[in-house]
């Protein structure tokens, strides 16, 4: 066997590889005994079959798993003795003249071939305990209390019917019958009877709700509003629609004393219990924002200590995933850069940057994993799949069968609990101080970015 290094250039290396005839043509044969007493031929005792026949029956299948054998191990071999980490799969290419493969196939010709492949460089990795990580932290006060339980009453309150003749106001409830047409045709789904709609909610479509606002009962008035151009039914995406409205209640919204009454009403003993479940609510909500807030300044330190030059088939792959998502949100809502404060190029650059980084950081992560052994167990990705079957009530079978019979599926689940393990891992290592600071000041970052 003859391996001739064609190319190294950055990440990139190409290899042009040689096979004897007489090699494959050894091991094609080694194969052919092996099958002596494993087939069935008419006309023949078992283990009586001459390899002389067997060649001429199953000779170019036999040569073909031989080729593919030996360019699988051949390509094992050089990447082995080469420390070469993979980042893509290694592109093959082969002879494809046809008299080239028949006689490859006859055994009458060398095997080859070249392979190319774009490698992992090798990482140093960073002192991990010369890090020092910030960790906001922030105590649930008795107004987050008792505003969340304030939101609780909102959402249980309930409504009484208003004088005749009142009109409806922000707030009010408003119960309706219409039909809607999109250019004078009625469409599916645009006909209700007796539906509640609770002026201020946003849960119908824009315009619609705002429109109600002065109506009384019996009143019938025509609203216009479209439907927004991400709705989920494509028929009616951006489509302006007129419905024919009757309102046949009224009801503005009562206060809800917050009492032991309350609490009962919403399953617990007392008022007491329903501040400490709030509490242990918030106080979850609230580690779980420390724990971003953490993990996001420690990604930002990895980033910040391993700058090397990340295999572009990877960032490619990463780039391309994410610019289709946003291509796709764009398209769906209308929007377009200039809309954003932007143009296509420059956010095409920004998105590029944020794939080398990610690209990077997942490199680095499981650099880190691999050195120290970390790994996710079954138990681990059981209890993972248990979470996501309770959170959709009623398709926990179905959602217990996808993930079993889906690999990559199990796989997208796995990686978050890995990186969770190496950050935790690197985090025991690093310099920690807590930091006290406001409920405000521990969720301005997410809030800045769900609005970016």
């Amino acid at each position: 066997m003859q391996v001739t290094e064609t190319l190294s250039e950055g990440l990139k290396r190409e290899f042009k590889i040689s096979v004897p005839a007489a090699d494959l043509d050894a091991k094609a044969g080694a194969r052919l005994v092996d099958m002596k007493d494993k087939v069935r031929l008419n006309g023949f005792r078992p283990g009586k079959v001459p390899v002389s026949h067997l060649k001429k029956v199953y000779g170019r299948s036999v040569m073909a798993e031989t080729i593919d054998d030996t360019i699988r191990d051949t390509n094992s071999q050089i990447f082995t003795e080469r420390g070469f980490r993979l980042a893509t799969e290694p592109k093959i290419t082969m002879p494809t003249e046809k008299a080239e493969v028949e006689q490859l196939l006859n055994g009458q010709s060398d095997l080859t071939y070249t392979v190319s492949i774009e490698v992992v460089p090798a990482i140093q990795l960073a002192d991990f305990k010369s890090f020092a990580v910030e960790k906001p932290v922030a105590d649930v006060a008795d107004a987050d209390i008792d505003e969340a339980i304030q939101r609780i009453a909102d959402q249980n309150r309930n409504y009484a019917a208003k004088a005749e003749g009142a009109k409806a106001e922000a707030g009010d409830r408003v119960t309706v019958n219409f039909k809607g047409t999109i250019d004078g045709v009625p469409f599916e789904g645009g006909t209700g009877e007796n539906i509640q709609v609770a002026i201020g909610s946003n849960t119908f479509i824009p315009g619609f709700e705002d429109q109600l606002i002065g109506i009384a009962a019996g009143e019938t008035r025509t609203v216009k509003a479209s439907f927004p151009k991400n709705y989920a039914s494509a028929t009616l995406a951006g489509k302006a629609a007129e419905f024919e409205t009757n309102a046949v209640s009224v009801e503005a919204p009562q206060t809800t004393a917050i009492d032991d009454e309350f609490a009962k009403s919403l399953g617990l003993e007392s008022l007491d219990k329903l501040k400490d479940a709030a509490r242990a609510r918030l106080a979850s909500e609230f580690a779980g924002a420390t724990r971003q807030r953490v993990k996001r300044a420690l990604l930002d330190r990895l980033d910040e200590s391993h700058k090397f030059e990340a295999p572009p088939s990877l960032i490619d792959e990463e780039f391309n995933l994410m610019w289709g998502s946003i291509k796709a949100e764009m398209d769906s809502s209308g929007k377009t850069f200039a809309d954003e404060n932007t143009t296509e190029d420059a956010a095409k650059q920004e998105y590029r940057a944020i794939a080398d980084r990610r690209v990077r950081l997942g490199l680095v992560l499981s650099e880190i994993g691999e050195r120290n052994k970390i790994s996710v167990t079954e138990d681990e990705v059981g209890r993972a799949v248990i979470e996501r079957a309770r959170s959709m009530p009623g398709r926990e079978k179905e959602v217990w069968d996808y993930y079993r019979s889906n690999a990559q599926a199990l796989a997208q689940l796995r990686a978050p609990i890995y990186e969770d393990k190496v950050v935790d891992f690197i985090l025991e290592l690093a310099s920690v101080t807590e930091k006290k600071v406001s409920k405000e000041e521990l969720f301005k970052d997410d809030d800045e970015k769900s609005a970016a």
